[in-house]
């Protein structure tokens, strides 16, 4: 009873350790003094701006500008205004497709006693996507730029040049950061640059991405500001992600610098629901708290940070900042080899296991990471909702429930495997990951995932749990799994191998001081109860930050590893079949019940809309229109939307997007279409002129040519698209007025056809208007729109 009395006290301070850990400052006041952060300060400019959706080349995005601009002003800044163009293209994960717009940024300068040192520079993007406020993304962030400006004003003069850079066009491609970095003479005087994001409206704030050679800048961070949440984990795995920031435009240009965002509450991230009044306060001081202690730091520095080498870094539970260089972590890892080691000899000094058990220990691991994944793979198959940002917004507008969900199997399934090696019934076990591989494939075949980490386990389970093991083998082998694993991602990963190189040490620790858990009476329960405290709540920050990043539950498994190496003493009861065994099977029954409750549950309401994504598709050269919904599943709305002119609804490829859509036929009518005329130029190349028709503000081109061809520029603006024979490539030109070239370089003769979708923010006039929306839905990015499509062929 003691083991489960202390195993249940870890779970609880441990739930305790990581909640506290993830809440925000509270937020100070409007007369708060002037030297610090201001939450409610930068609030208001926030409701200043921010109130509408002003996506780049809007009416609203204009008076954003000049909104913003006024503030500058008034902060002593000097704003200028810089029209151009900007150009974003991703080859490495698209080829064919580059985005782009003319953009206006906002730059001022406060300027520093010595105006040749490199500056700093400070930036945020003023607009928003189509069909949302963009309080948080990233309102926030120009809010919080100006307030840190403010205060750093009260502190005197700054050693150099504060460049504060508020672009624009960030949402249709980093635009904004492209004409900037690549064009404005300010550019070549910046050398560090602090951004701000974000990606949902509450939660805590993290640096989460440097530039690779970071000692310096994370050196100055880490003595600014101790607790910045921030890991060097997080910084990795964004680099193989496809996401980008302006601090993608500004890392690629070389310069050093920090990345700030927060994620919280990503249901009201690029949605209507992101206003003022959803912004989390404490959240907002979070971001001040955070950035302006690092960037008085830099600004008044005589020199900026140097870069040498990469750094490992990342929070303690209780949040402070650790950091060191990449071979350091060889050392951690060398000490947890010989404190596990250490606690092994000293248990076969007090009572011998056999070394089998070390394989059984590891193999029960595994056992729980497949059964794990298998299991969560199932139950979010069993929510109902598929892959996607508009499908993943179900669970969005019901987080915590399902958060919940995930945690409670996560638990259970780890308690499980640990418990169930002092029992040794292999058949018994094995099931589990079994069925629930087989469940989830049923529910989606298309999905492997679940069945493949199902056969893993249930095959792992006959192997491992033939016969009992005993507690200080099997935790014993539960350490070498982890340092085997962490061995692999310090020499692939070096500045990720934290994330179990840390864990791994600290219960290797507790193993060197209960002899691997053999220790009888009180003291050694509560002192392996203190460990498992502290390594859950590490493991649960993590479980917390994987779940908010990614749909992808069987990234849960990383913490699962984490939580078993400290939990595992334990969570392993004794021999035969007490009722503390029964603790895992019982969280896994409540994960699944909170499960149910999630796919059952209605989440959306006037706070949590659903989404509609409805246009008026007019086709110019089949003289034919649509009703469309590019929503993968739809409300009674939209059904009312798309029957409004009697048609069936069936499926179409509308536009240039790939997919199939809903669509029901509806009546046409004439509207003003591009206009797209072909020259050649001086150097031979050929030029395609394309000015949309009034109100067009986006413009998508597909470009197919029957010989080689090449993209060389976009309103004059360098790039490289190539154009295979009978290939395509895609350009989308946001705030497209008056009108944009594209530069072709052709491979010799042949035949383009340019097709076009013009999409006009408005539903048209000529058709039966949209119903009144209930409350409780909202339109998304380019909703109630008139696309008009057509297409033009050229030769050359």
């Amino acid at each position: 009873m003691g083991r489960l009395l202390a195993l249940i006290g870890a779970l609880i301070a441990a739930g305790l350790i990581a909640w506290w850990d993830e809440q925000p400052p509270a937020p100070q006041p409007a007369n708060a003094p002037a030297a610090q952060f201001s939450a409610e300060r930068a609030l208001t400019d926030i409701r200043g701006f921010a109130s509408v959706p002003h996506p780049v080349g809007s009416d609203a995005n204009r008076q954003s500008r000049d909104y913003v601009m006024r503030r500058m002003i008034a902060l002593g800044l000097s704003p200028r205004v810089t029209p151009g163009a900007g150009v974003y293209a991703r080859p490495r994960f698209a080829a064919n497709i580059i985005s782009g717009g003319y953009v206006q940024n906002l730059v001022g300068v406060l300027p520093g006693r010595d105006r040749n040192a490199p500056a700093l520079a400070l930036m945020a993007h003023y607009d928003s996507v189509p069909s949302s406020p963009g309080a948080s993304d990233d309102a926030a962030g120009v809010a919080s730029t100006l307030e840190v400006v403010r205060a750093i004003e009260t502190k005197g003069t700054p050693t150099r040049d504060i460049v504060v850079v508020i672009t624009d066009g960030e949402e249709a491609g980093l635009l904004g950061a492209d004409a900037f970095f690549r064009t404005d003479p300010l550019a070549k005087h910046v050398g560090f640059v602090i951004n701000m994001e974000a990606r949902g409206s509450a939660g805590r704030v993290q640096m989460f991405q440097t530039a690779p050679k970071n000692d310096g800048a994370i050196a100055l961070m880490k003595a600014a500001s101790p607790r910045t949440v921030a890991s060097s984990l997080a910084s990795f795995i964004y680099e193989q992600m496809p996401n980008d920031t302006d601090f993608s435009v500004s890392k690629a240009a070389g310069l050093p610098g920090l990345n700030y965002a927060f994620a919280g509450r990503q249901f009201d991230y690029h949605s209507p629901s992101s206003t003022p009044a959803a912004q989390d306060p404490g959240t907002l001081q979070d971001m001040g708290d955070e950035v302006l202690p690092a960037a008085t730091a830099l600004a008044f520095a005589p020199a900026l940070p140097a870069a040498a080498q990469p750094t490992v870094y990342g929070n303690l539970p209780g949040g402070f900042l650790l950091a060191y260089p990449p071979v350091v972590g060889w050392l951690v890892l060398a000490a947890a080899a010989l404190l596990t080691a250490w606690g092994a000899i000293r248990a076969r000094r007090t009572d011998a296991f056999p070394w089998l058990d070390l394989a059984r220990g590891a193999g029960a691991a595994v056992f729980g990471l497949a059964t794990g994944a298998a299991v969560m793979v199932l139950a979010r198959k069993a929510t109902g909702a598929a892959a996607g940002y508009i499908e993943q917004r179900f669970l969005l507008a019901q987080s915590p429930r399902w958060e919940a969900a995930l945690v409670l199997l996560a638990v259970g399934v780890v308690l499980l495997a640990a418990a169930h090696t002092a029992r040794g019934k292999r058949w018994v076990i094995a099931a589990l990951p079994l069925a629930a591989g087989v469940a989830a494939f049923a529910l989606d075949p298309a999905d492997k995932a679940g069945l493949i980490a199902g056969a893993i386990g249930a095959l792992v389970a006959l192997a491992s749990y033939g016969r009992p093991a005993s507690r200080p083998g099997a935790w014993t082998g539960v350490l070498l799994l982890g340092l085997l694993l962490a061995v692999a991602i310090q020499a692939y990963a070096p500045t990720a191998a934290s994330v179990l190189a840390w864990p791994l040490a600290l219960a290797a620790l507790a193993s060197a001081l209960t002899a691997a858990g053999s220790h009888k009476g009180a003291g050694a329960l509560v002192l392996l109860a203190v460990f498992a405290a502290v390594g859950l709540g590490f493991a649960g920050s993590l479980a917390h930050a994987a779940y908010i990043s990614l749909d992808l539950v069987e990234l849960l498994c990383l913490p699962m590893l984490m939580a078993a190496m400290v939990v595992w003493p334990l969570a392993q009861t004794e021999e035969g079949a007490p009722p503390a065994r029964l603790l895992g099977p019982a969280l896994i029954l409540a994960g699944l019940a909170v499960t149910l409750a999630v796919r059952f549950n209605q989440p959306y309401d006037a706070r949590h809309p659903d989404m509609t994504d409805v246009i008026y598709n007019l086709d110019q050269d089949a003289r034919k229109a649509w009703r469309v919904s590019f929503t993968p599943q739809r409300n009674a709305w939209t059904t009312a939307v798309l029957t409004a002119d009697g048609g069936k609804i069936g499926k179409k490829a509308s536009g240039l997007r790939d997919q199939k859509a809903d669509a029901a036929p509806a009546p046409y009518f004439d509207a003003p279409a591009p206009q797209l005329s072909f020259a050649k130029d001086a150097a031979g190349d050929v030029v395609l002129h394309v000015v949309p028709p009034p109100d067009g503000r986006v413009v998508d081109l597909k470009l197919t040519s029957d010989t080689a061809a090449t993209v060389t520029a976009a309103a004059g603006v360098p790039v490289k698209l190539p154009i295979k024979p009978r290939g395509d490539a895609l350009i989308r030109w946001s705030a497209a007025q008056p009108g944009f070239d594209v530069t072709i370089h052709p491979g010799g003769p042949g035949k383009l056809t340019a097709f076009y979708s013009v999409t006009i923010e408005r539903w048209p006039a000529q058709a039966k208007p949209l119903p009144p929306r209930p409350q409780d839905v909202a339109p998304f990015d380019l909703s109630d729109s008139t696309v008009v499509e057509g297409s033009r062929s050229f030769s050359w």
